[in-house]
C-alpha cells in the first residue's frame, strides 16, 4: 500500500463499450465492473475509467500514474495475422484505443498491469500471437468452465521475475479465459505458468509492466498485484 502522505497516484482503467442495460435505458453505455476500482482504493489509489472513445492517447496518460488494461473481448486475430476462430469475440475499437494506451504509456514510463485480456493486448502489440481457444488445444475448458463462471487454477511463478516477487512461488486464482499465449510478444518473459503449461503472467524485465491471463480483481482481499502497481505508480510521480 501507498505510506506517504503525498496525494495517492491516479490509476487509470479500460473501459468496455458494450449495449446495456439499467433502470429505464438499454443503451450503449462505458461500463467496467466496479471490483476493478475497489481494488485500486484498497490499494492506495484513485481509480479513473477511461472509455474506448478517443485517440488523445499521450493526454490520457499524461494525465494519469498508471495504468491497468482490463479483462473482455478477445484481440482481433488480423493483428496478429490469423483469421477468427468461430469462437472468437471482438472489439476492434477497445483494440485501437488499448494499443494506444499501451504504447504511450510505456514511452511514457508508466507502470502497467495487464489483467487476462490485457495480458494479450501487452503481448500481441509487442509482436505475440494468442490460441484462440483452448477447448481445442488443451482438450478441456478448465480455464473457462461455463459462461461468467470463474475457473480456479495453481499458478507457478518463477523465481527472479516481479510476478514472483509479488505473489511467492505459487498462487491460487480465478481465471475466466477460452485464448491464452501462444508465442509471447518481443521483450516480455514469462513469468507464470498454471500446471498445463499456459502462459499466466508474463513481464517486461527491468520496466513494471506485467500481465496475469487470471481475474485477480474477482478476490478482493488480496489486492498484492493492484498494490506493486499502484507503490510503482507512486514512485513514478
Amino acid at each position: 500500500m501507498v505510506s506517504n502522505d503525498s496525494d495517492p497516484p491516479v490509476i487509470g482503467l479500460s473501459t468496455y463499450s458494450e449495449q446495456a442495460k439499467f433502470l429505464a435505458w438499454d443503451t450503449e453505455a462505458t461500463l467496467l465492473h466496479r471490483v476493478y476500482a475497489d481494488c485500486v482504493v484498497k490499494a492506495g489509489g484513485i481509480p479513473v475509467l477511461l472509455p474506448p472513445v478517443s485517440t488523445a492517447y499521450d493526454a490520457l496518460v499524461g494525465r494519469i500514474d498508471g495504468l491497468v488494461l482490463t479483462g473482455g473481448a478477445d484481440v482481433e486475430p488480423s493483428r496478429y495475422d490469423q483469421e477468427p476462430h468461430p469462437a472468437t469475440y471482438i472489439r476492434p475499437e477497445r483494440d485501437a484505443f488499448e494499443f494506444g494506451l499501451f504504447a504511450a504509456a510505456r514511452a511514457a514510463g508508466k507502470p502497467v498491469l495487464g489483467v487476462c485480456r490485457g495480458l494479450q493486448v501487452m503481448s500481441v502489440a509487442l509482436g505475440g500471437t494468442l490460441s484462440q481457444h483452448l477447448p481445442e488445444t488443451l482438450g478441456d475448458a478448465t480455464h473457462q468452465p461455463a459462461p461468467a463462471t470463474f475457473g480456479t487454477s495453481t499458478v507457478n511463478l518463477v523465481d527472479g521475475t516481479r510476478a514472483a516477487a509479488i505473489l511467492g512461488r505459487e498462487t491460487k486464482v480465478q481465471c475466466y479465459h477460452h485464448q491464452a499465449i501462444d508465442r509471447l510478444g518481443s521483450g516480455l518473459v514469462a513469468s507464470g505458468h498454471a500446471a498445463d503449461g499456459t502462459v499466466e503472467a508474463a513481464e517486461v524485465p527491468g520496466e513494471f509492466v506485467l500481465g496475469v491471463q487470471w481475474h485477480p480483481e474477482q478476490d478482493g482481499d488480496d489486492v498484492r498485484l493492484f498494490a506493486a502497481l499502484v507503490n510503482a505508480a507512486q514512485e513514478g510521480k
